[in-house]
């Protein structure tokens, strides 16, 4: 596929369980820092699982305004306050200001479950009281795209608002769409990544009964995600939000942006296979991957690190592993590979867009984070994990990865820019 447009990284934002700006949260992926803990957010006592990567000493009113805060669920706020992040340090502000246009700019955002705080404050409202209690924002609130919305409203941005819904994938996928409207000529700039607010009473119920999360190690929260280890038995769940502002190389170089990175290419495939579980091969893992550098003009033997799906779930890390190898081959065991969820938890949709920043931090550091936990390898696993320190190492291509229920596969190559 001819490349077209250059896309260059000119802003990124985060709040996620280690950090509500994006180098301290670095700096705690660098040390190893574990962000998950006791889940505080409702009583946990009949629940199997009973910790989470929470959102902690999180402040919206820092960078947004109260008024705004009261019209927004928990994933719109984390959004938002990533987005003022990433806009500020991109140096745009609000109906153009900066240098764009707002009618050649857009937002591609990934979320998976919307608000469910919301619908689940509602209901109780509703089967208690009746439909005349329910809050007359509880649809605003609660859909998905309204995060998106609100980031556009806030910017005046007035090109296509997109939201992807791909499970876990949906940050991967929203970064992808967003690549390729500006490769492609759609718009000149996009802000982009994906948002989870999803540590709920329902969410963790439902993700109890089909016994997808951690449940031994509710004691030592800090040991739960342990992607590739043979002790590991569930993902973490969390919440953040990962925003990134995408523009046209030219674009960004008209108006002296400061170019922190780019992508140079993207993949996306179906398993076609199961609700929840992925194909055990890795197939469709492995395609994504293989057309993401293909899109990228590059081979295998250049990819330095990947930063894996990694769940610590006892299908995907042995299927992430026979995918790396459908796609990488012999190479697979030169390249260094890590779940960087062993320190933040799983973030759902926004896990995609909080490793793509991490991707690129990598290369810019020539530094790659370690799997934490990781002290007993299945033997199915058996790549070059980094495990439990991270290493300072060359850095050229990163293959960021992310694979979602439905049999969603999403894949970015990063690279560090040069002119």
């Amino acid at each position: 596929m001819k490349q077209t447009r250059r896309v260059v990284v000119t802003g990124m934002g985060t709040v996620n369980p280690l950090g509500t700006r994006v180098e301290p949260f670095w700096e705690n992926i660098k040390a190893g820092v574990s962000g998950i803990g006791p889940l505080t957010k409702f009583d946990t006592n009949d629940y199997p699982a009973r910790i989470a990567g929470e959102v902690r000493n999180f402040d919206p009113s820092d960078l947004l305004d109260r008024k705004e805060i009261r019209n927004m669920a928990d994933f719109c706020q984390y959004a938002v306050y990533a987005a003022v992040q990433a806009m500020d340090q991109a140096r745009l502000g609000a109906f153009g200001e900066g240098g764009y246009d707002v009618e050649r700019s857009g937002v591609y955002l990934g979320n998976g479950i919307g608000g469910f705080e919301i619908v689940e404050e509602n209901l109780e409202k509703l089967f208690t009281r009746g439909p005349r209690a329910v809050a007359p924002l509880t649809i605003p609130k609660l859909i998905a795209n309204e995060a998106a919305g609100n980031i556009a409203m806030k910017y005046g941005l007035k090109g296509p608002c997109h939201t992807t819904v791909t499970a876990c994938a949906s940050g991967t996928d929203a970064i992808g769409a967003a690549f390729h409207a500006i490769k492609f000529g759609i718009v000149d700039l996009a802000v982009t990544g994906g948002t989870e607010g999803a540590i709920t009473q329902l969410a963790v119920a439902g993700f109890c009964r089909i016994q997808a999360l951690s449940t031994a190690y509710n004691e030592t929260p800090e040991l739960a995600c342990r992607p590739f280890d043979a002790n590991r038995d569930g993902f973490v769940i969390g919440e953040g939000a990962g925003i990134l502002v995408l523009e046209e190389l030219e674009h960004a170089k008209a108006r002296g942006a400061n170019i922190l990175g780019e992508i140079a290419g993207y993949g996306m495939t179906c398993d076609a296979f199961h609700l929840t579980a992925p194909d055990p091969e890795g197939n469709g893992a492995a395609r994504a991957m293989k057309i993401a550098m293909q899109e990228a003009g590059i081979s295998p033997q250049e990819v330095d690190y990947i930063n894996a799906h990694g769940t610590s779930t006892q299908a995907n890390d042995v299927m992430e592993t026979n995918a790396i190898k459908l796609a990488f081959k012999e190479h697979a065991y030169k390249l260094k590979v890590s779940s960087t969820k062993s320190m933040t938890s799983h973030l759902i949709a926004a896990a995609g867009a909080v490793e793509a920043i991490i991707s690129l931090l990598a290369i810019r550091d020539q530094f790659i984070p370690c799997t934490l936990n990781l002290t007993n390898a299945d033997p199915a696993c058996d790549l070059d994990y980094v495990p439990n320190q991270g290493q300072t190492s060359s850095v050229r291509y990163v293959i960021s990865e992310s694979l979602g229920f439905g049999g969603h596969n999403g894949a970015l190559v990063l690279k560090g820019y040069k002119s």
